[in-house]
């Protein structure tokens, strides 16, 4: 063991040194949670009064409770999502803003892999980080779930990477681990980022015994993820028989779906009295399928639905 916030301990440098390797990256900083990796990441490339390009549904846009204005001071633009979760290149370039006092400086452009289960096309992330640079923005890369992009697309997570300045690789989404993200980038960027890291409380001492288990999913779990995507379009195809129940198909272990008013809470209570948790509100589900859910498990929620249904 070491005091991580003095760099010294191990396991936390080789964890750091490993998602930066197999992201293409100079170096890693070991983080909490994904939402202050993205912060920090928001945070290293902005200062105060700069902006950053996010999708409308982007998790630094949406999900994270406004971080980037509340504690970086940094505005978002955010981008209507075409329905494949990428960001229309015009839209992009007519969010730019102009060199003039009257607006803020525009720096970043954030975008998310995989985005609501879906993998960006990688053509697309080439052309659209090749804008970015023409416009002299940096390009930061939400990667929490690059390991199901990757395995999805039949490409290396490196190659998915490539075309960012930062990443942000999640531990616990897929991968198993209890807790943790690396935030992956160049020298100066992940230096800068460690200065917020403590700033924002993220300074974690001893942690290298969950750092261990980030090394373990790293070597153990990647290559499984195949699994959940299987399931996930196992568990999409069972759903779908049902007339009632609009479901879009998973490419990756998040499936959606839109339960008809008419039995959308009576469903939503069937589940819950079932063991099944999902997320979701006003009929709209979204399902996850993860590591601890196997065949049986699957075919558990999909005979509980049939229950549900053959009594309507």
């Amino acid at each position: 063991m070491g005091d991580d916030v003095y760099g010294e301990d191990p396991t936390v440098a080789a964890l750091e040194v490993r998602v930066a390797e197999l992201m293409g990256k100079a170096v890693g900083l070991y983080l909490p949670s994904g939402t202050q990796s993205n912060l920090i990441a928001l945070m290293a490339h902005c200062e105060r009064g700069d902006e950053f390009i996010a999708g409308q549904q982007a998790h630094a846009y949406k999900y994270e409770a406004g971080g980037a204005a509340v504690l970086g001071s940094i505005q978002p633009q955010p981008i209507e999502n075409a329905p494949d979760g990428s960001l229309p290149l015009d839209k992009i370039e007519a969010a730019i803003k102009l060199d003039d006092i009257h607006f803020a400086r525009t720096r970043l452009l954030a975008l998310e892999n995989t985005i609501g289960g879906k993998v960006l096309p990688q053509t697309y992330v080439e052309e659209a980080t090749e804008l970015a640079r023409r416009h002299g923005l940096a390009t930061h890369l939400d990667g929490a779930r690059i390991f199901n992009a990757a395995v999805a697309s039949n490409r290396s997570a490196q190659d998915l990477a490539a075309p960012f300045d930062t990443v942000s690789v999640c531990l616990s989404k897929g991968l198993g681990a209890p807790i943790g993200s690396v935030l992956v980038g160049s020298e100066q960027l992940i230096e800068k980022g460690r200065r917020l890291r403590k700033m924002l409380g993220g300074g974690m001492r001893q942690a290298g015994i969950v750092a261990a288990a980030g090394l373990y999913a790293l070597e153990h779990n990647i290559e499984r993820l195949a699994d959940d995507h299987s399931h996930a379009r196992r568990l999409a195809e069972g759903l779908a028989r049902h007339g009632q129940l609009t479901v879009e198909m998973p490419q990756t272990n998040i499936i959606f779906l839109t339960a008809e008013h008419e039995i959308a809470g009576a469903f939503a209570d069937h589940l819950a009295g079932a063991g099944i948790v999902v997320s979701g509100r006003y009929g709209q589900q979204r399902w996850v399928v993860h590591k601890d859910l196997g065949d049986e498990a699957i075919a558990a929620a999909l005979a509980a639905v049939e229950e549900f249904f053959s009594t309507r």
